[in-house]
């Protein structure tokens, strides 16, 4: 009885999860960024070029003009959730030198995260990430504005898990 259960509740889910999976990635992936942040102040960029379907590359760097940065690179994923979102993740490496004031040490730290992509509507995207960085808890979440299909605003909420909370406002051109 509950081996015949459990084959129903798998035959179940797999007609349920199997149309997602049909779709093609909601959202692009091939990308240059830069970004300004505030409270604590901070300029960066972020490049990602998909290799195959639901596989990309991607690389930041980031800093807060003392002496200081954060540079990343690894491998992510996306897929399609729904007709209009997409699930996505990454595996980082940090090489991060700290300021002068806080030691002004270097560490290679990894990250990994997740996180979802939805559109609201045609032109407006919501964006959301949760990971790690060692010990340290990644979120970002916010907005992004699709002016024509090359260029998109954003503005959002970042804790990169090395300089606490902070506002962010960034231009995206996708290419």
């Amino acid at each position: 009885m509950l081996r015949q259960a459990f084959s129903l509740t798998i035959t179940g889910l797999a007609f349920i999860f199997a149309p997602l999976a049909a779709h093609a990635a909601n959202f692009n992936y091939n990308y240059l960024e830069v970004r300004v942040g505030g409270g604590p102040e901070s300029i960066g960029s972020e490049f990602s070029m998909s290799i195959v379907d639901n596989f990309h590359v991607l690389a930041h760097a980031d800093t807060q003009m003392d002496n200081d940065w954060d540079l990343a690179g690894g491998i992510g994923f996306n897929g399609p959730v729904t007709q209009f979102a997409d699930m996505f993740g990454a595996i980082l490496l940090h090489q991060i030198k700290r300021p002068e004031d806080e030691g002004g040490k270097s560490d290679t730290l990894g990250e990994i995260n997740i996180g979802a992509r939805l559109w609201l509507g045609e032109k407006l995207e919501v964006y959301g990430k949760l990971g790690k960085l060692d010990e340290h808890s990644v979120v970002s979440f916010g907005a992004r504005f699709h002016s024509t299909d090359q260029l998109s605003l954003n503005m959002g909420f970042d804790n990169n898990g090395l300089w606490g909370p902070r506002a962010i406002l960034g231009v995206r051109y996708e290419y």
